[in-house]
């Protein structure tokens, strides 16, 4: 394994003296858990991300979830690890980060008036003694009618580029839809604090 702290500690008071550390490299979940107020340190895992055959996309995100936790649990035995993943996919078809413009607008047409399904997963080791805690979030986003023209523009002034499907809800993304149905908004950016931060609670930190 190769380890990589991304991040330098984020400061606030806890009622434990456990360390938190997010099992991500990930700049959107890291502002993300920024929210909740708490110190953690990010520490990403290199781990292999590749889809399994017969694999559904729910069942890839918690899987990769939790092989990241594991993954810097090994290394950090006493602290509480948090691994998440996302999965999106449209008519059941995966989709990943496009990386580049060409990838980017391809997953913009086959997303033109179709639902896509974003699948955000958690996993939680906490310290020696305490049971795992698990959570999987289901995100449906109903796009538009999308042309050619609107894709390009949106992509000439939105860097969605590493978000799954090219699709940054937080931004200008947002204009391309028309309904969103979730439990949780943040599960769509990729990490659903409304439960994270019960299951974080119940492990004693200090959080409202």
């Amino acid at each position: 394994m190769v380890w990589t702290d991304t991040e330098d500690i984020y400061m606030q008071s806890k009622t434990t003296s456990t360390e938190l550390i997010l099992a991500s490299g990930s700049r959107y979940r890291r502002q993300l858990l920024a929210r909740l107020a708490l110190e953690f340190r990010c520490v990403a895992a290199d781990i292999d991300e590749n889809h399994r055959p017969g694999e559904s996309a729910a069942q890839m995100a918690v899987r990769l979830a939790q092989l990241k936790a594991e993954a810097v649990a090994e290394r950090h035995p006493d602290a509480i690890i948090i691994g998440s993943d996302q999965v999106a996919t449209v008519n059941g078809r995966i989709v990943g980060k496009p990386l580049d413009r060409p990838a980017a607008s391809s997953q913009l047409r086959s997303a033109s008036g179709q639902a896509m399904d974003f699948h955000t997963a958690v996993y939680i080791i906490p310290p020696p003694g305490r049971n795992c805690l698990a959570h999987l979030d289901t995100t449906a986003v109903f796009f538009r009618r999308l042309d050619a023209a609107m894709i390009e523009d949106y992509l000439n002034r939105e860097q969605a580029l590493d978000c799954a499907g090219s699709f940054k809800s937080e931004g200008l993304g947002i204009a391309l839809v028309k309904e969103i149905k979730t439990r949780d908004p943040t599960a769509l950016v990729g990490l659903p604090l409304i439960w994270l931060a019960q299951a974080l609670r119940s492990l004693g930190l200090a959080i409202p």
